[in-house]
């Protein structure tokens, strides 16, 4: 039986937060993360610092992070092919993930190019990311709907499977954008896409109203899913949610739930997560109550 996957994701809870934080904040709190034994640490992105303030000390912080006595993997997000170029400069990172969406509206707003455009960047970088041997993780957002008019079902997210794993590539990601994800598309998508691939590891990156994080996940976890993405305190989502309820999936909420099924991974420690935790109220500032 296949292991679960836990990916922290501090990048997706940092981007969109106003407070500026010093790299040396974020180097000790990703530092205490990597103690953790999470899979993955999405901990960064190479994309135009106009775009996400926040992001632009991505390899300054990189640079200053210990790896060598976790297992923990990096991934850091690349939006084109010039982050592409400068995040396989480093050996600490092991994946790069780009965000694809399968809406034209998305995908403009969120990389500036349209879906074709957007295909072949995505084939240059996982060209690029092979020569390198680093691996590329799509995030297929709007994987779970549509808010934008563009056309959606469940057959069009596996006609992009299809094409994505033509690609060459390996991981996909489905992602709940903005938060509307319907259970039974959820369970219906990882019911059909894991047996009919099985040479492909499937995630679920969910956004979320905090009182609708455990139908998604459980209907996920159900269907065979083995890989979530989260954050301490569900801090992050998408800035276009228009809702500021609607966030990432609490990481202590996914660690409870697959303590629940009996199947916490062996290397996270609780003990190392619950420092983690509790230096990352040095961080956020809490303006409502998640």
């Amino acid at each position: 039986m296949k292991p679960i996957k836990l990916v922290e994701c501090p990048r997706d809870a940092l981007q969109g937060f106003q407070t500026p934080v010093s790299t040396s904040m974020k180097i000790a709190y990703y530092q205490m993360l990597l103690k953790v034994g999470f899979d993955t640490l999405d901990c960064g992105s190479f994309v135009n610092p106009k775009a996400i303030p926040q992001m632009a000390d991505t390899a300054e912080v990189i640079q200053g992070l210990d790896c060598s006595e976790t297992t923990t993997k990096l991934l850091t997000i690349v939006a084109n092919l010039r982050g592409a170029e400068e995040a396989v400069n480093y050996q600490k990172i092991h994946y790069l993930g780009y965000p694809f969406s399968v809406s034209e509206n998305f995908q403009v707003r969120n990389t500036g190019k349209t879906i074709e455009e957007s295909v072949k960047i995505l084939k240059s970088i996982q060209e690029l990311a092979a020569a390198h041997q680093k691996e590329l993780v799509v995030y297929l957002s709007m994987g779970f709907g549509n808010p934008y008019g563009d056309p959606w079902s469940t057959n069009i997210i596996k006609s992009w499977v299809e094409k994505l794993a033509t690609l060459g590539v390996k991981i996909i990601s489905l992602s709940d954008t903005v938060g509307t994800a319907q259970t039974e598309d959820v369970e219906h998508l990882f019911k059909t896409l894991i047996p009919a691939y099985p040479e492909l590891e499937f995630g679920a990156h969910f956004h979320s109203h905090p009182e609708q994080w455990y139908p998604k996940i459980n209907a996920a976890y159900l269907a065979g899913c083995k890989r979530f993405d989260g954050t301490i305190k569900g801090h992050g989502g998408c800035p276009m949610a228009h809702d500021e309820l609607v966030g990432n999936i609490p990481m202590e909420k996914l660690i409870s739930f697959i303590t629940s099924q009996k199947e916490l991974p062996p290397s996270l420690d609780v003990l190392a997560f619950e420092s983690a935790y509790n230096f990352s109220h040095k961080i956020f500032i809490y303006n409502y109550s998640k």
